[in-house]
This record gives structure tokens, C-alpha cells and sequence, in this order.
């Protein structure tokens, strides 16, 4: 596995601000304490992710992400109180056991602190660790919402798939009466996201169907039939793989963009060229894009992400040390206290206000609804609407453990 560890250099105790928010206060992450434990000592966090692997380009955002949000967190001191924040980075590949070894060596080390999980087999696996040994664990762009309620040492910084899911039923209103149908790879992923719409839209009052293809499959043409026959008000589409720019060429041929509201989940840029001249026809849900905010934490992310843009999974790393600073400056070294800091916690986060629920640890965020305009390279995302975090809220589930 890769290593890397990284020592910050920071202010005296001095420059920051005595008094922190209570818990359930809606306060600037900015706003720091002393914290607990020993102050010679650092606050070691262990930050496993992918840095290589089929997520790289999503574990390369969230650690850009998180930088930048330590740098923000902290007024560009990097440090609470006296001690500096001391960063471990492992690479899991996203393999879970590897993430797990790479836990159980950092907790081993002292690490009270575990974030990262881009996957979310990893984020399900390191979970229970975190609980085992009672450290606090932080997981990042893992989508899976098995990581909301699994323990009350499991948090995640990123948000989960039924609130994208309730963002797609926010394009047709009322679902009452109306019929949508999932296109979806047959296999795991495209199970879960026709549960998911069976579950968040069926059970709001539509009639959900479903139109499945081989993952082999090459030719779309029978498949979009089935689609236009059924005469979805809705069509939601759950893809991966290199035949995205196929299918949809196919969709678009075939008239369905122009004859129902399609809408897909808007990944990374990098794949947006793979829409083609179909990209400017389809709805998108947006966990966030470039411009889809413009809050002082986005801000302060754009002018520390290379490049200056930010895309997907940016605001899962920042949000992440933000909750870092949070839980070192109110907790010290006592876990518990890291816990009871967060739980219920209100903050301005890259998307807006982000609120962490204390029953479940669910965190309550912005989505966003988006179009791309443009076509392949040129492509550029605006925000059609945003829903608050109220308006995406999963239902709340009974803790775990």
C-alpha cells in the first residue's frame, strides 16, 4: 500500500477564537477551540481512499478536497489549539481488505481518526472497525446508504443514494398516478437503483417498471422500443461501462429524449463528453458541479483546488475535515466527545448548509437539478434548481451499533 504522511505548520493558540458553537448550533467552520488531550501532541488522522484503482479520479477530488478544506477549517493555520494536524494517506484501491489492514494499522498507531472510503464496499467494511475499536470514522464519496446509521462511530461526509433518487422525483412533481421506468444494466447496480426508484417514487404513488439490458449488450435499438411502448412519464437511467455513449447515441436516435423526461445521474466531468449531442436533451440530479454553489466555502475550495475548478466529489472531501476540526477542537482525544460534537451539527459546507442528524448521522444537504449545454469537451453544467437538505432528507433509521 502507499503511505504518505504530511505535517502542517501552524499559529499559536492565541490567534484562535475562545468560544466554539454548541453542537446543534449552525456555525462557521472556521471557528476553533483548544480541544482536549495532550497539546504537544498531533491530532493524527488516517486518510484511506483510492488513490489508485477504478475510483482514483473520485479519491484524487476528495483528498484535493479535503486540503482545501483543512486550510479553510482552520483560517490557513492548519493546526488546533497548539497541535498540528498530522495526515496520514493510505491508499485501499478500493478493495476492502485492504482498507481494513489499512484501518486496523492506523488505529494501531495511534489514530483516533479514520476518513476517506471512496467506495462504498470499502466505507460498509471499515465501518464496523471503527466501531470495534472505537475510533471515529469519516466516510467520504461512498454512496451507499448502509453507511447511514451502521454505528454511532460512523459518520460520512459525502451524500447517499436516496437523496440523488429523491432528487430525480423532484423533475415530475407529484409521482401520484404517474409511470416511470428504470433503464438499468442487468447486475448489482442496476438492482439497486430499480429498488431505490421502486422504493423513493413507487412509494410516493407511481407505478415504477423496468426495462434491463446484458451488461454485454451492444445494440439499444430493441431496448428504447420497449421504453417509447411503455410511455414513461419518467425514464430514469442507470448506466456504467463504455457503452454509455452507445446507448445514449441510441436513445436519441430512436426519439426518446424528445418523448418523456429522461433523467441520469451527472458524474465527473471527465465523463460528460460520453453524453454526446444527447447531453444538452437530458435531465440531470447533481450531487454538485462547478458553479452549482457560490458560498464562501466554495470559494475558498476553487482557490485551492489545482486548477480552479472544482467537480463531483470536491465538497465530500472538504465537508470531511471540516468534520475533522470539529471533532479534534470540541473532543481532544476523547472519542466520545469527538461524537457528541457532530451529532446534530449544522455547517456551511461547499453546497450550503450541511446538517449532520443526530438519530442517525444521515448528513442533511443541498442537490441540485442541472442541464449541459455546449457538446462533448465544451459541455457546461447550470443549475436548474436546488433542493435543501430538508427537501432530500432520507428517512431516519435506527442506529446499528
Amino acid at each position: 500500500m502507499t503511505v504518505r504522511t504530511t505535517r502542517r505548520v501552524f499559529l499559536s493558540a492565541a490567534t484562535m477564537m475562545a468560544a466554539a458553537l454548541a453542537a446543534t448550533a449552525c456555525g462557521s467552520p472556521q471557528e476553533t477551540a483548544s480541544g482536549g488531550g495532550d497539546s504537544a501532541a498531533p491530532v493524527k488522522v488516517g486518510l484511506v481512499y483510492s488513490q489508485s484503482g477504478a475510483l482514483a479520479s473520485y479519491g484524487k477530488q476528495y483528498i484535493e478536497g479535503f486540503k482545501a478544506g483543512l486550510d479553510f477549517a482552520t483560517d490557513g493555520t492548519n493546526k488546533v489549539g497548539e497541535r498540528t494536524i498530522e495526515l496520514t494517506e493510505v491508499d485501499d484501491a478500493g478493495d476492502p481488505a485492504k482498507a481494513v489492514s489499512a484501518a486496523k494499522d492506523l488505529i494501531g498507531k495511534g489514530n483516533k481518526i479514520i476518513a476517506g472510503s471512496t467506495a462504498s464496499g470499502v466505507a460498509l467494511q471499515v465501518a464496523p472497525i471503527a466501531a470495534q475499536n472505537k475510533v471515529l470514522f469519516i466516510s467520504g464519496p461512498a454512496a451507499t446508504d448502509g453507511v447511514t446509521g451502521a454505528n454511532k462511530y460512523t459518520f460520512r461526509s459525502g451524500r447517499q443514494s436516496y437523496q440523488d433518487v429523491v432528487t430525480a422525483k423532484s423533475f415530475i412533481g407529484d409521482p401520484a398516478g404517474k409511470k416511470v421506468v428504470v433503464f438499468a444494466q442487468d447486475g448489482a447496480f442496476g438492482d439497486a437503483n430499480e429498488a431505490a426508484v421502486k422504493n423513493v417514487i413507487g412509494g410516493a404513488g407511481a407505478t415504477v417498471s423496468s426495462v434491463r439490458a446484458p451488461a454485454s449488450a451492444t445494440e439499444f435499438t430493441p431496448f428504447a422500443s420497449q421504453i417509447k411502448a411503455a410511455k414513461p412519464d419518467l425514464l430514469f437511467v442507470a448506466w456504467a461501462g463504455t457503452t454509455a455513449p452507445a446507448m445514449w447515441q441510441t436513445l436519441d436516435q430512436q426519439g426518446v429524449l424528445t418523448s418523456t423526461t429522461v433523467v441520469t445521474g451527472l458524474d465527473i466531468r471527465a465523463s460528460w463528453p460520453t453524453f454526446g449531442a444527447a447531453g444538452s436533451k437530458i435531465s440531470f440530479l447533481s450531487h454538485y458541479f462547478d458553479g452549482a454553489s457560490d458560498t464562501e466555502a466554495a470559494k475558498a475550495a476553487k482557490a485551492k483546488i489545482p486548477g480552479g475548478t472544482l467537480d463531483l466529489f470536491h465538497p465530500d472531501g472538504f465537508a470531511a475535515a471540516q468534520m475533522v476540526v470539529r471533532a479534534a477542537q470540541e473532543g481532544g482525544d476523547d472519542v466520545e466527545k469527538m461524537i457528541t460534537a457532530l451529532e446534530g451539527w449544522s455547517f456551511d459546507g461547499v453546497k450550503g448548509k450541511m446538517t449532520i442528524r443526530k438519530e442517525d448521522h444521515a448528513l442533511l444537504q443541498p442537490m441540485f437539478q442541472a442541464t449541459l449545454s455546449g457538446s462533448g469537451q465544451a459541455f457546461t453544467a447550470t443549475a436548474q434548481k436546488s433542493l435543501t437538505g430538508d427537501e432530500t432528507a432520507p428517512p431516519a433509521v435506527a442506529m446499528k451499533g
